[in-house]
């Protein structure tokens, strides 16, 4: 991805006014208590926490980004509300038109599987010599795979619950789009 920025936990001022305007706002205080953490600091924890893989508890309170619970929550309830999935509504998925797959897959059921369903199987033959074209494909997703390995919470998956695993996911995605976005422009 590039140079590895020193503290890329910090959000710039351009990814909040993109991120910012999708947070949903506070619910009403129903107990008074200590003020309410700001969104971008504990979008700062959330990050941390995400490149670092540190667990929650263990979030440093010397960095302001409010305590690993307060962070915790504020994730669950983003990913609760949509955040990491707004955008606009596409047209409907659909059935591929074709399927690659490597010499794992080459047995006659799932190539017959795949036909009653109309899809095309190209599916790398066994005892074949490589070369099949199947690497071009198969970079794409080794590549991206590899990007979302840059996030060291996501290298092992320690999340007991699925939605904030999908959320810590989401927003891999929504940073590596950005940084990507970044450099075309």
């Amino acid at each position: 991805m590039g140079k590895r920025q020193s503290r890329p936990w910090i959000v710039s001022d351009e990814l909040w006014s993109l991120i910012g305007l999708l947070l949903p706002g506070p619910g009403p205080k129903l107990v008074e208590g200590r003020p309410r953490v700001p969104d971008r600091q504990a979008l700062c924890g959330i990050l941390f926490v995400l490149h670092t893989g540190i667990q929650w508890e263990y979030l440093p309170q010397e960095l302001g980004f409010g305590s690993g619970m307060t962070c915790w929550r504020r994730l669950a309830a983003w990913n609760e509300a949509g955040v990491w999935l707004a955008g606009v509504v596409g047209r409907p998925r659909r059935r591929p038109e074709m399927l690659f797959a490597d010499r794992g897959y080459d047995y006659d059921k799932y190539r017959r599987l795949l036909r009653q369903r109309g899809i095309r199987p190209a599916i790398a033959e066994r005892g074949q010599r490589h070369g099949t074209g199947l690497g071009t494909f198969r970079c794409v997703v080794e590549r991206t795979i590899s990007w979302l390995h840059g996030f060291r919470r996501l290298r092992i998956r320690w999340q007991r619950r699925d939605d904030i695993h999908a959320a810590f996911l989401g927003l891999a995605v929504c940073l590596i789009t950005h940084h990507h976005d970044q450099r075309l422009c």
